[in-house]
């Protein structure tokens, strides 16, 4: 029996939890039993490099330490922060302390459409707030996305956001002071136990990376422990894919096929704003960011 043979009869699957410059840390899907896994040279040679999120197989050589032999294919990937087979993004935000303008929401909104995944919307602090705010941004944002209401503070909603975590990989995503810290604490009170019990476990001092970590959740799922978007800029996306992104615009409604819901007449949207039916603060979002993109598109003609 040949070698290569028997290295693949010894591989198992695990998920990469956290990278380093050249180790990762590979969980073992069946056991929960964690590696301090090096990379085959075959991988720098083609230019590869597994992120968290990936699933891998791996070879045990002793003790806790072993070797990646594989890269299995990624069904999603998201950029900012590094993350591969993400299901969902939670994107939380606040109407008090701080209160955050329903156009940096949409913004949020904005960037995840980009990348293809599903959304789920925390409204958190809701017991800083009135029934009246929150029947309002409901009214916004409920037919268009999950909304979850929560408070760290006296753990409303924390058991419903906890079945919309489970069994899936999230990414938390929002402004600072929106009290996602707080929220992953109420969710599993001992995560930032487990992130420094990791390095006791394998062995090894304290290792300095801006990659992010994927953290097991008791009930099933994982979360990331570097939750967002290192930027909020939208200078990569087209004037055209700007329009798709707003997923209540019937863009195919238009009498122009190319219509940018501005000036053009027998336009379906801006009726549809007239008539209450879009809310007039996700057509002014739309309309910052497609002026935003028209004036970054001048300049590069300059």
């Amino acid at each position: 029996m040949s070698d290569t043979v028997i290295n693949k009869a010894l591989r198992r699957r695990g998920i990469v939890v956290k990278f380093y410059s050249n180790l990762l840390v590979v969980e073992d899907i069946e056991t929960g039993e964690q590696f301090l896994c090096k990379l085959r040279g075959k991988f720098k040679k083609q230019g590869i490099r597994p992120i968290t999120g990936d699933i891998v197989e791996y070879t045990k050589i002793v003790g806790n330490e072993g070797v990646v032999e594989n890269i299995l294919n990624r069904k999603s990937e998201l950029k900012k922060p590094s993350v591969a087979n993400i299901d969902q993004v939670i994107i939380v935000t606040t109407i008090d302390k701080p209160a955050v303008p329903l156009d940096i929401l949409d913004r949020f909104i904005v960037l995840v459409e980009y990348e293809g995944l599903p959304i789920v919307i925390v409204l958190n602090k809701v017991d800083l707030l009135k029934e009246e705010q929150i029947k309002e941004f409901e009214s916004i944002y409920k037919k268009l996305y999950p909304v979850v209401k929560t408070s760290a503070m006296t753990g409303y909603g924390i058991e419903e956001l906890k079945q919309q975590l489970s069994g899936k990989i999230s990414v938390f995503a929002g402004m600072s002071g929106v009290g996602k810290s707080s929220l992953l604490n109420s969710i599993e009170n001992n995560l930032k136990l487990r992130t420094g019990e990791i390095s006791e476990k394998l062995g090894r001092g304290k290792h300095t990376t801006t990659a992010a970590e994927l953290l097991r959740l008791s009930f099933g799922g994982w979360v990331v422990d570097t939750p967002g978007f290192a930027s909020l800029d939208i200078d990569h996306i087209s004037e055209n894919i700007l329009r798709e992104l707003f997923i209540e615009f019937e863009n195919d409604k238009c009498y122009f096929p190319d219509c940018y819901h501005i000036d053009e007449p027998g336009c379906h949207v801006k009726e549809m704003v007239k008539k209450g039916k879009i809310p007039y603060s996700r057509y002014e979002s739309y309309q910052r960011m497609l002026e935003e993109l028209q004036e970054l598109r001048k300049e590069a003609l300059e």
